[in-house]
């Protein structure tokens, strides 16, 4: 019967959707992230959501077994024809198999692996700001004591540092300055450089 085959594909979609919650919430909750990583903890309730729903078609379906709800029941095995129950049977299969790439719990235990650290996020954001604003003050100071060649020091330490940082938070040359661009549109800089250039008197010698 077709029904039986959808009520075990069911049961194991639910327990593989029970353990991949558990074990995207667990480390989340170790590391104090659940309230502050949204997107880790949304996708674990999506997995729990999804468990408990294919789980509650298990139980309807075994219900007749136990003289309990016998409509609601017998109506769900009588609809569980062969599209559905082998299209549950594709759902037990990918579930088993996302399962087994995650590793189980062993590879995931430590921290979320599936999504980025925020606080990390935030500490490289602040270096990155500390090492830009620290350069350009050096450099400004250089400059205002007559030292260019220490001012332009002082620049390309500060862009150096700044494309290290964004290369490794990018994890790949896509940060490094000069390859290609890291934006979509012009940074304001660039504005303010021409806006220079046309102002009256501009290239002028004082």
């Amino acid at each position: 019967m077709w029904w039986t085959l959808g009520a075990a594909c069911n049961a194991v979609i639910s327990i593989a959707y029970f353990m991949i919650s558990y074990a995207i919430a667990r480390p989340l909750v170790v590391s104090r992230q659940l309230t502050t990583n949204a997107l880790g903890a949304a996708t674990a309730a999506i997995f729990l959501t999804c468990a408990v729903h294919h789980g509650a078609h298990f139980v309807h379906m075994l219900m007749p077994y136990t003289g309990v709800d016998l409509e609601q029941g017998l109506a769900m095995r009588k609809a569980w024809g062969p599209g559905l129950a082998l299209w549950d049977l594709v759902g037990a299969v990918v579930a088993v198999y996302y399962w087994t790439l995650r590793g189980g719990f062993g590879g995931t235990s430590a921290s979320p692996q599936l999504f980025k650290d925020q606080v990390e996020r935030e500490q490289r954001a602040l270096e990155l700001n500390d090492a830009v604003l620290q350069g350009m003050v050096v450099a400004r100071m250089a400059l205002d004591l007559g030292e260019r060649q220490r001012g332009m020091d002082a620049l390309d330490s500060s862009i150096s540092s700044a494309s290290k940082m964004i290369t490794e938070l990018l994890g790949d040359d896509r940060g490094q300055l000069g390859k290609r661009p890291l934006r979509s549109s012009p940074a304001l800089v660039e504005g303010m450089v021409e806006g220079r250039t046309d102002a009256p008197g501009a290239g002028e010698d004082t």
